[in-house]
């Protein structure tokens, strides 16, 4: 882990990001056991999910000292979530992770989410992913609903954990 929490930079998503995040998100694929994302990206589906989708609400990026992409978040809403609520994913680079970038992606998106009128961020993580868990418990998000047994492709089954960050309370 490279210690840079002083100098995290966040910023909104450009077009022109999508080809090193599409690489390092297909990379957490490839390793498994973090995201419900099975299927790789491509550039066209990753645009079209975390950019410029109908549900897209906002993406954003931190950059390392090198100004390189090291994390996003990315917020985006779907039918079955309740009026004013977002879904949040959270992604970091494999290789290099940057400590704080979660926390100042999670800073920017948190004010944009409320800035556009939402009421609650929903995060559902797979049960196995330890990491998830604790970080989205560190940003304050509270556990609401489990899923039990959901299978992956491959036919494992696994549970999903749903927590919600109420945008609403201080």
């Amino acid at each position: 882990m490279v210690d840079e929490m002083a100098t995290i930079k966040v910023r909104p998503a450009t077009p022109g990001d999508v080809p090193e995040l599409c690489s390092f998100l297909n990379e957490i694929i490839r390793i498994g056991g973090t995201t419900a994302n099975e299927t790789p990206f491509t550039s066209e589906s990753f645009t079209a999910h975390y950019l410029a989708g109908p549900g897209f609400v906002s993406c954003f990026v931190a950059e390392d000292t090198d100004g390189r992409p090291c994390a996003f978040q990315a917020l985006e809403r779907y039918d079955a979530l309740p009026e004013g609520w977002a879904d949040i994913g959270t992604f970091s680079r494999p290789d290099a992770k940057v400590r704080g970038a979660g926390t100042a992606l999670f800073a920017a998106t948190k004010d944009n989410a409320r800035a556009l009128g939402l009421t609650a961020i929903n995060a559902t993580i797979r049960a196995d992913n330890v990491g998830g868990l604790a970080y989205y418990g560190k940003m304050g998000f509270v556990e609401y609903k489990v899923d039990k047994a959901v299978p992956l492709k491959s036919g494992r089954l696994v549970d999903r954990v749903s927590k919600r960050y109420l945008l609403t309370e201080t």
